[in-house]
């Protein structure tokens, strides 16, 4: 099988399963080829369940109906999968076996999703660098020496080495975004509850959000067809296109001690935005002095929620980076908590009367490129911080507020590295976000094939929007 098939996006594959150029069980082969030669390098799955996506591909017969019909995917080691083993990426529920699916997997595979295994992660989804004691480090796709960055680590290594056409992932405080953002692809967290958690380990379950890592936004537009729940208000028509649109530029924090390639490269996107029509405008942000004190005074109490009973039985079982993590929660008063969720309502009221001024709010993903597996700090702007901050920095703020919000590819570092923007829209307007996505993507396509292959390209994105 031709390698390049593994780097189509889902509607490039479903125009070829519909004209009978591939075969959903060639597509399993292929990709079962490449997680075996890639899974040194890549680290990205945990567990595999190949024979029964071969099976499973194998009575497949293709129906238009069914918009993900014959295509593999994978999840993160939080999702529920009958049968399988839920670890959680830990020692302390390896042996834990699920009686049924996750919500959303039912939903993947009642759409037509082969379901090919489970994808590695900072241990809990307590960590944004992915490194994980028990399986290893995700390498980023573009260098092996860095990270591919966390908590949906081995999410973005699946998709960005080619192992699998899309995968899910959660994302608390950027944990979906920025690895996308890092290898390259497509990383959506949609309005809070807009898909369903249930059946999924939580780690703050105020704060968790399912999401999906995939090649392009129209991909992400797919899956989110098929995941979320009941529609939301929106003022933003569907098919939304950038002409007449206004974008919000925060003056502060977003574009703030961040490395200079990253800065000029969303200059860059600014100006084909207002060459397309779009208008931008500077906005005001709420205060951001304390938003990752907030986040953290949130997010530990709710995990020590989860795994307290786990703690008194098996607390041997877990890492000493997460350990500590616990003891914090166990430190945090209510009081400080039911102020930092008045903090939370505060940043939430104050974002929404930004967007009474415009339709989007456009900021860098990240303000570095992906460090180096092992690095403690990163410096950006000759200022430190621990790498897992830096990678988090500008999406955790839009966990706490609930607004959608999607990274996507905006151009190349001169260290071959891949640099993402970010847009955010307003509460339930998940789909005008996407669709607005998919038009940038489709007038200005940046995605650049990770070096892994000689000779394979991504492929022509002429075939978009045709599945």
């Amino acid at each position: 099988m031709n390698d390049e098939l593994a780097f189509c996006s889902i509607s490039q594959l479903t125009q070829k399963l519909r004209d009978g150029e591939v075969s959903s069980l060639q597509l399993v082969e292929l990709f079962a080829q490449r997680i075996d030669r890639f899974k040194n390098q890549s680290n990205a799955f945990i567990s595999l369940d190949l024979e029964t996506a071969m099976e499973r591909a194998r009575g497949l017969e293709y129906s238009a109906d069914q918009a993900l019909c014959g295509i593999p995917y994978a999840c993160k080691d939080l999702f529920d999968v009958q049968g399988q083993v839920t670890s959680g990426g830990s020692r302390v529920l390896e042996n834990e076996v699920a009686e049924t699916n996750a919500t959303v997997i039912d939903r993947m595979n009642a759409a037509g999703g082969i379901y090919l295994g489970k994808n590695n992660l900072h241990e809990f989804a307590y960590g944004a660098t992915g490194e994980n004691i028990l399986h290893g480090t995700c390498q980023n796709p573009y260098d092996p020496s860095r990270l591919a960055g966390g908590s949906s680590s081995g999410s973005a290594a699946a998709v960005g080495y080619g192992l699998c056409t899309a995968a899910l992932g959660t994302d608390t405080g950027g944990s979906v975004r920025a690895p996308a953002a890092l290898c390259g692809l497509v990383g959506l967290k949609p309005t809070y509850g807009r898909i369903s958690t249930e059946g999924v380990i939580p780690y703050s379950w105020t704060l968790d959000h399912v999401g999906t890592i995939t090649r392009t936004a129209v991909d992400a537009s797919i899956l989110f067809s098929v995941l979320k729940d009941a529609p939301g208000p929106s003022k933003i028509s569907r098919s939304a296109r950038l002409e007449g649109l206004t974008i919000g530029i925060p003056e502060t924090f977003f574009f703030e001690q961040a490395d200079t390639e990253i800065l000029d490269s969303v200059d860059q996107l600014m100006t084909f935005l207002t060459a397309s029509g779009a208008k931008l405008r500077k906005v005001p942000m709420t205060s951001m002095e304390f938003t990752r004190t907030v986040s953290l005074t949130v997010q530990m109490p709710e995990a020590l929620s989860y795994h307290n009973r786990y703690l008194e039985t098996r607390g041997e079982l877990y890492s000493q980076d997460f350990r500590a993590g616990l003891a914090l929660g166990q430190c945090i008063l209510a009081e400080q908590y039911v102020r930092a969720k008045r903090f939370i309502e505060t940043y939430r009221r104050d974002t929404d009367a930004v967007f009474k001024e415009v339709d989007l709010l456009l900021t860098p993903a990240t303000p570095a490129i992906a460090p180096k597996i092992g690095a403690v700090e990163v410096t950006t702007d000759g200022v430190s911080e621990p790498a897992g901050n830096a990678i988090t920095r500008y999406t955790s703020f839009f966990n706490m507020t609930g607004h959608p919000a999607i990274t996507f590819p905006c151009g190349m570092h001169s260290t071959g590295l891949p640099i993402a923007a970010q847009l955010v829209g307003r509460h339930y307007e998940d789909e005008a976000l996407l669709d607005i996505t998919s038009d940038i993507e489709s007038r200005m396509d940046f995605r650049i094939p990770p070096p892994l292959l000689p000779g394979v390209t991504t492929p022509s994105p002429s075939g978009r929007g045709q599945g």
